[in-house]
């Protein structure tokens, strides 16, 4: 046996290995290199900090804003007119308790679902956690495993690493003795362990894994489109609160404190506050929701992104079938002996220290015979479709095998492939055992191999797969079946679980982008699939306009899961899988992802629901602004008026519809959705209110005039808002009808009781301007009504 020290420079083209203890680490040597300090420490997060959480919903340029507006109120006006501030510290303190509780949520999830390398230490192999490494362990790795640190090869035996992830090399490369292992990179075929000489922040894993696993609130259209229309708020609301300060600083008829008081009511609700506390609450329950359901979400668009899924591409075998496999029949051929096929069968599932599903079937149903001894093998790729081994048997004679697809195995013209077809079109499984007539190291190894036995396997279909194609089925998603078992077979088992449409097998698929995008549209079940394939078919079905989502838990799957808009890996798939994935069904149970695209549908129809309510007092704020400035006259309304008309017909309302259930699949073109209905909806809203205003100045004399204009122009705001509120809220459910007439009560009760009145400085005077402010607030409904409607028929998104 051939040994790496892992100090030794090596030569990646022609490694020079010195000897290295193969049987790992003491106890001792590992205590001593924690006591040095080289261990692989670097800390993988799942979530932001507590302290990053905490500055990033106190430290906003609006809570800046309003807690300088409040700190003025305090010196001016009666705390009531103070209470916008108390209000934005009760939703500062709901985003940080919310976001925390999705953080617990996420950081347990994260343990469970955290990679456990196997490391060798005293002749004895281990699971350890990955922060459990120190420098010079051996690791022993397998198919689907990940490097998680940099290393240098001691064993290896097949072993073929992929290293696409990083250096972009499509095909697996060998690895032999010396040869280096990059931390990032994961084994599709073979077996081996290396030693590691890089840990800790050395290794590139550690920032690979970081930033593979991290939380992120970043790069969705929905926090992107929210940001940007609070970037142009903002500079509406610079020249607009300048030009209120300065005019209302010459009309001071009532007062310097009244006009200041009614300067800040002024530029308060042109600030959307609440709408950024919503998506992120929205979000964050989201993630606590899924994590019930073992659902570990590690980039927190991916709620988001697979709502926006319209075809999502499933691997068969751990997606629509469970893991494992039963042999129901062994077919021998040409005159085998059964008794012999099935020591060979045995012989081969003990030569594979790490067996496939298929493998692991035969392992159970055939014992291996002591007397036959493995020289060489071959272990099982998906890019070749079979394994392989050459034996000593028990008599002196040697042999070579292939176990692997008949299709593949086999000449097109065998009658062994027309019984196949049989029984793949029963849906079941079928391996080619055959005879070699070359050695394993053969560039074509099965060239000239004798077909000795049919393998007969029976796939276990998951129970919740039907439900769930049939759920993306309702929701005009298209489920694609991409596979690399035989397509007939595919086919078969895709059609037990009510999924039509045509089978294809991918090695007839055209080469060229188009060609196999138009196939795709119009296939449904693809077979033969190679990994390469399966990357190329992502890329093909996005640029036909879809959205693509990729489930899979194999190595053959890393590539398109990586490329594929949202990625979805099983708990119990291969380590690599679970690295490149934005989502990870822990539980191991597909019948998740309906709840997560549920989940993200909810998120972005409400939000885009409730975004709509903040930007309409948004732009009818500014729009009164501006009236006020040019007509030279006092603001309308105190900061109190407008915190009971926020509170009423957006605030509390918006937390409901918030949260609320929404099946509605996710649209494009967040911003122009939203403001099509908020800049017209704010428009009516403001000239209509500063008609009953400017009414009410004509109407009204002497003392207590302005409180009566504020009280009649309150009205006539509050009911075109509620009115705006119940265009919201459509479709009506009878939660919704109650949750509007609630705040309908609310606002009659401050009205009708003396201290609210006084409280809220509102009181109806006289019968004339009330109704007329009804009157206004009336035509302005049908206005929005029309308007609203035909906005829908002019500018369809």
């Amino acid at each position: 046996m051939r040994h790496i020290d892992a100090g030794a420079e090596l030569d990646p083209v022609h490694p020079v290995p010195v000897p290295v203890n193969t049987r790992g680490l003491t106890a001792a040597e590992v205590a001593d290199r924690i006591a040095r300090g080289q261990v692989n420490d670097v800390p993988v997060r799942s979530s932001r900090s507590m302290g990053e959480i905490v500055r990033a919903n106190v430290f906003t340029r609006f809570n800046a804003i309003i807690g300088v507006l409040w700190l003025i109120m305090f010196f001016v006006a009666p705390i009531q007119d103070s209470l916008f501030g108390f209000v934005i510290l009760a939703n500062t303190g709901i985003g940080i308790v919310q976001e925390w509780r999705a953080k617990k949520t996420l950081d347990s999830l994260a343990v469970i679902g955290e990679a456990r390398p196997t490391v060798r230490r005293d002749g004895t192999a281990a699971e350890v956690s990955t922060s459990g490494i120190v420098l010079d362990d051996l690791l022993e790795i397998g198919p689907g495993d990940k490097a998680v640190v940099d290393g240098v090869c001691v064993e290896a035996d097949g072993l073929e690493i992929d290293e696409s992830l990083l250096t972009g090399e499509a095909d697996p490369v060998a690895k032999r003795p010396g040869d280096p292992i990059m931390s990032g990179s994961f084994v599709v075929a073979g077996g081996g362990a290396f030693q590691a000489t890089k840990v800790g922040r050395e290794a590139y894993a550690a920032r690979l894994a970081e930033e593979a696993s991290r939380f992120t609130l970043v790069h969705s259209e929905l926090r992107t489109g929210i940001s940007t229309i609070l970037k142009y708020v903002t500079w509406m609301m610079i020249p607009t609160a300048i030009g209120l300060v300065v005019s209302q600083l010459f009309v001071k008829q009532h007062g310097f404190k009244d006009s200041v008081a009614r300067t800040v009511g002024g530029i308060v609700p042109m600030v959307p506050e609440g709408l950024v506390l919503l998506t992120s609450v929205a979000f964050a329950i989201g993630v606590i929701r899924l994590g019930r359901k073992q659902c570990l979400v590690q980039e927190l668009p991916a709620i988001e992104g697979l709502a926006r899924v319209d075809t999502v591409c499933l691997d068969k075998t751990g997606t629509l079938t469970e893991g494992g496999m039963d042999v129901t029949e062994l077919r021998p051929l040409q005159g085998a002996e059964e008794s012999y096929v099935r020591k060979v069968l045995g012989a081969l599932g003990e030569s594979d220290p790490r067996p496939n599903a298929s493998l692991q079937a035969i392992i159970d149903a055939y014992p291996d015979v002591e007397d036959w001894r493995c020289t060489e093998s071959l272990p099982f790729s998906s890019a070749r479709k079979y394994s392989g081994a050459s034996f000593s048997e028990g008599d002196g004679e040697s042999s070579t095998w292939l176990l692997g697809a008949p299709d593949v195995l086999l000449a097109e013209d065998d009658p062994a492939l027309a019984e196949t077809a049989r029984l793949n079109e029963q849906g079941l499984r079928v391996l080619l055992l055959a005879r070699a007539g070359r050695d394993l190291d053969d560039p074509e190894p099965a060239r000239g191999a004798r077909p000795t036995a049919l393998v007969v396997l029976e796939q276990r279909l998951r129970p919740d797969a039907a439900d769930t194609l049939r759920y993306f089925a309702e929701q005009d998603v298209h489920a694609k079946v991409i596979s690399g078992d035989n397509a007939v077979s595919v086919g078969a088992v895709a059609g037990k679980l009510g999924l039509t449409g045509r089978t294809v097998d991918a090695r007839r698929l055209p080469a060229e982008p188009e060609g196999m995008a138009r196939a795709l549209d119009e296939g449904t079940v693809f077979g033969r699939v190679t990994p390469q394939q399966k990357r190329t078919m992502v890329a093909a079905l996005q640029s036909r306009g879809h959205t693509v989502a990729m489930t899979g838990d194999g190595v053959n799957d890393v590539l398109a899961l990586k490329d594929a808009d949202i990625g979805v890996s099983m708990g119990s798939g291969s380590e690599a899988t679970r690295a490149v994935a934005q989502i990870v069904l822990l539980d191991n149970s597909f019948a998740t992802l309906p709840s997560v695209v549920a989940e993200g549908r909810r998120v972005i129809g409400n939000i885009t629901r409730v975004a709509t309510l903040f930007l309409v007092k948004t732009v009818y704020s500014v729009l009164l602004a501006l009236l006020v400035v040019c007509w030279q006259v006092e603001y309308p309304f105190l900061p109190r008026h407008l915190t009971l008309l926020s509170t009423l017909t957006i605030g509390v309302p918006a937390f409901f519809l918030a949260l609320a259930p929404n099946k509605e699949r996710a649209r494009p073109h967040f911003v122009r959705r939203v403001m099509r209905y908020a800049i017209p909806g704010g428009l009516v809203a403001g000239a209509a209110t500063f008609v009953t205003y400017l009414a009410a100045r004509h109407y009204y004399t002497g003392p207590g005039q302005l409180d009566a204009e504020t009280s009649a122009a309150t009205l006539t705001l509050f009911l075109i808002s509620m009115w705006v509120l119940a265009i919201i809220a459509r479709p009506y459910t009878w939660w919704r009808i109650a949750l509007v007439a609630a705040m309908g009560v609310a606002f009659l009760f401050v009205l009708m009781v003396p201290w609210l009145q006084h409280f809220f400085a509102l009181k109806l005077v006289g019968m004339t301007m009330p109704w007329l402010a009804v009157a206004v607030a009336a035509v302005a409904a049908a206005a929005l009504e029309l308007l609203w409607r035909w906005v829908g028929r002019r500018f369809p998104v």
